[in-house]
């Protein structure tokens, strides 16, 4: 059988619209943090209110009030703990990973490599991407991508500041 009734096909149609528009909503109200590059903490909560989204939609015991409320919570700590991540560095460092120096001065960091999981050919893979060839060094940044500097860069040692040599 493809369907039990139509009730349950028009609730469905109904609840997925609500439900999509109120988590748009609420996305728009918590700010672009909610919706950036993702570390850990920011993928978890992405995939909470997108099974959250799914309950609302296909689980008729879950009201879209309820759905609701879910997605402001869920929201609302991710805009918390960011907040308070900004604020206390001891916190943020609980939070997020710190950036990882992986090639400086056209040496790989093996200890780095290592921890990191990361090949050499997927460093020289975001140094082709680049587009650079005087390579200072490249960083895993702590949304897993590939930041690349160049050689010349007067401001290599403020970049790098924040950066785990491992």
């Amino acid at each position: 059988m493809f369907f039990d009734d139509m009730q349950g096909l028009i609730r469905v149609l109904i609840i997925g619209v609500l439900g999509y528009v109120a988590l748009v909503f609420w996305l728009r109200i918590s700010g672009k943090r909610t919706l950036s590059k993702w570390n850990v903490f920011d993928f978890i909560v992405t995939i909470a209110l997108g099974s959250i989204l799914a309950s609302v939609i296909i689980t008729k015991s879950v009201a879209l009030l309820e759905g609701m409320l879910a997605f402001v919570v869920l929201i609302g700590l991710q805009y918390f703990i960011t907040w308070l991540s900004v604020r206390s560095s001891k916190f943020a460092s609980l939070i997020k990973a710190e950036p990882t120096l992986l090639l400086s001065n056209g040496e790989y960091c093996a200890a780095a490599l290592k921890s990191q999981r990361v090949t050499k050919s997927e460093i020289r893979a975001a140094i082709r991407g680049a587009g650079i060839e005087d390579v200072a060094a490249v960083v895993l940044e702590t949304d897993g991508s590939f930041s690349v500097l160049k050689q010349n860069n007067s401001g290599l040692n403020t970049a790098l500041s924040d950066v785990s040599e491992q």
